[in-house]
């Protein structure tokens, strides 16, 4: 594998199994009494988050502790960056700490590349989110959640139909799932309004629709998006009820999936926006189960990247070992 994580592109199909695999081993340490194992022992794991994060922070937080790493949690909110420290000068302060891995999202896109190629640390960088740009690691519990339920725990998910519906404009997640799951060989189509897909998205290995009905009967996987009201500075569509009566998940909805298909969110919701909640509650919905699965995923990029094992030589994306943590 490359030193860093930084998209969902870095990963050709032995890397992207390789992880998957990985992270199914290690997902049993979760059911032991003792729940660590001494891989990572003696490297630290620096958290930097400049934008604020729950699942994503604590998720890498306990990949890290489960791996006997020692956890730096870095937030800018009330450290140097309010006081207008650069980022090559927080990135510098932590080298002088003697990083192993940074675990960086950043409100810039491009962020964790600029980390990653600029020669201030040593240590590898993980991308966990920057601007709405790409999330590599939620693209990787996403597929690995897929695969447990409709792939059998093995294999690709070539044949799978996904169909991702919302605010793809502003998702980091739409962009790095659609290219971890065309590896993976999945078919994706963007549902959202016009107005909510991204310039150039006809240049992305997917379809794109703007009608929700049609696609949802042949769905295997529906996965919905939060729309970023944060990230927005304009009006992108005319009410939150016109949203949702167009392009929401609901009860009457549900009924045109297929009895195997399963729902997805990353995570925060805005319940009865784009989900009702009667559907994120229902047995269909694994948006529980992806936090979970997050953590054994998270657990594996480190251990691959901080363990010595390899994923490929960087020529032929042929493993040259496979480690294995168990």
């Amino acid at each position: 594998m490359k030193r860093h994580l930084l998209s969902a592109a870095d990963l050709d199909l032995p890397d992207a199994l390789l992880i998957l695999d990985t992270a199914a081993e290690l997902a049993a340490v979760a059911d032991r009494p003792v729940k660590k194992l001494p891989t990572l022992r003696g490297r630290t794991v620096v958290n930097l988050f400049f934008e604020d994060s729950t699942r994503t922070r604590i998720s890498f937080e306990a990949a890290a502790k489960r791996l006997s790493a020692d956890v730096i949690n870095f937030a800018a909110k009330g450290s140097s960056v309010s006081k207008g420290e650069s980022l090559k000068d927080t990135a510098l302060t932590l080298e002088a700490m003697g990083a192993d891995a940074v675990v960086i999202r950043h409100s810039a896109s491009g962020a964790p590349h600029r980390l990653a190629t600029s020669g201030w640390i040593r240590g590898s960088v993980v991308n966990a989110g920057d601007g709405t740009h790409e999330h590599p690691t939620q693209a990787l519990l996403d597929a690995f959640t897929m695969r447990r339920h409709l792939a059998g725990g093995v294999g690709d998910l070539a044949g799978l139909d996904v169909v991702i519906v919302g605010d793809v404009l502003h998702s980091r997640v739409a962009r790095s799932n659609v290219l971890l799951l065309r590896t993976l060989g999945a078919k994706v189509t963007l549902i959202a309004p016009p107005t909510l897909l991204p310039v150039g998205v006809e240049l992305w290995p997917c379809s794109v629709s703007y009608d929700l009905d049609s696609s949802l009967p042949t769905a295997d996987v529906v996965m919905m998006l939060r729309v970023q009201r944060e990230r927005m500075s304009a009006a992108y569509f005319p009410s939150a009820r016109e949203y949702s009566r167009r392009y929401g998940l609901d009860v009457n909805r549900m009924k045109l999936l297929q009895p195997h298909t399963i729902v997805m969110h990353p995570g925060p919701m805005n319940r009865g926006m784009e989900i009702a909640a009667e559907v994120a509650d229902s047995p269909r919905s694994v948006i529980v189960e992806q936090v979970t699965n997050g953590v054994s995923v998270r657990m594996a990029v480190l251990y691959l990247l901080l363990g010595g094992s390899e994923l490929s030589d960087g020529s032929n994306g042929v493993p040259v070992s496979e480690g294995r943590p168990l």
